[in-house]
């Protein structure tokens, strides 16, 4: 068995119908069976998001409500270290604020930092009082301008990262180590502009960048195999997987139960995939669009062949 990436189990998020159906229900026990249950198949991290999905509706005083009881509940059942996945600053103040760190084998985790972020400085603050690891989201920058935009290309995403790290040790002492960079996974079925292939460059230049040395990749591992079949997607997950950790991430997060194993570089789901991508990469005088739709061609071939 070749590399293997420390897990952030990512059960406790709504788009999963058990942590839904907790939610709904307000149950504890539902959220602690699945902290154990991620805790038991070898998780290093659980992730806990509490965001609505396209059928919940989720409003953020129902999550600062509900924090209060939840976090120290999950700490009775694990001493796995949670990664508190928000946008919202009033959201990662209350699940801190709960935060037992003698109770757990690591420090937390704040997913995440993004130029988009309306509360940075006070972020970055929270990663210092509360010490914690963070997530920095590379598929925003900032143009030339200074306004925030999408990444469009390695470099961009490598002088973002090497942004926030500046930040994050001038205003928070925070070294390389603590920091989790995510370049974003985009749906296969809907990567027209060429993001799987730009979030796997990334990972090779920030790996080839000395001032981001030590730092961590991680992404969203599910979020590949969306639209796909399901006789393929968990193969399709773990092939993916396998060219990330050539690429260079060391972490990921994932389904425990499902793609947290990499297939062997030789397995055909990988050599297939490879092609996909390949095939996603435009020719010279070509547009990023049409690679992109060749791409998708190769990719259903995957499931008609």
């Amino acid at each position: 068995m070749g590399k293997t990436p420390t897990i952030i189990g990512e059960l406790m998020n709504h788009s999963y119908a058990r942590a839904r159906r907790a939610w709904e229900k307000r149950n504890i026990a539902g959220y602690q069976k699945l902290a154990k249950l991620q805790t038991d198949l070898g998780a290093s991290y659980l992730t806990l998001n509490l965001d609505g999905t396209q059928t919940l509706n989720v409003e953020i005083d129902e999550m600062l409500s509900f924090l209060p009881e939840l976090v120290p509940a999950l700490q009775d059942v694990t001493s796995l270290p949670i990664s508190f996945d928000n946008p919202n600053i009033a959201f990662h103040k209350e699940a801190l604020k709960h935060f037992d760190t003698s109770k757990s084998t690591g420090k937390p985790i704040l997913n995440s930092l993004a130029v988009s972020r309306d509360d940075l400085t006070e972020m970055i603050e929270l990663v210092a009082q509360y010490e914690t690891l963070v997530i920095v989201m590379v598929s925003e920058c900032y143009d030339e301008s200074g306004k925030m935009t999408a990444t469009t290309t390695p470099e961009q995403a490598r002088d973002t990262a090497c942004h926030f790290a500046q930040r994050l040790k001038i205003e928070a002492g925070v070294e390389n180590d603590r920091i989790i960079i995510d370049p974003g996974l985009s749906p296969i079925t809907s990567d027209f502009k060429g993001h799987i292939n730009l979030g796997l460059d990334t990972m090779k230049l920030i790996r080839a960048t000395p001032e981001l040395e030590g730092v961590h990749i991680s992404l969203g591992l599910s979020n590949l195999a969306f639209g796909t079949p399901k006789e393929v997607r968990h193969d399709l997950e773990r092939a993916y997987l396998t060219l990330a950790l050539e690429a260079g991430i060391d972490w990921v997060l994932a389904n425990p139960e499902k793609n947290t194993v990499p297939l062997d570089p030789s397995h055909p789901m990988v050599i297939k995939l490879q092609h996909v991508l390949n095939e996603g990469r435009p020719k010279p005088g070509e547009t990023i669009d049409t690679a992109g739709y060749r791409q998708l061609e190769a990719l259903m071939g995957i499931w008609k062949s």
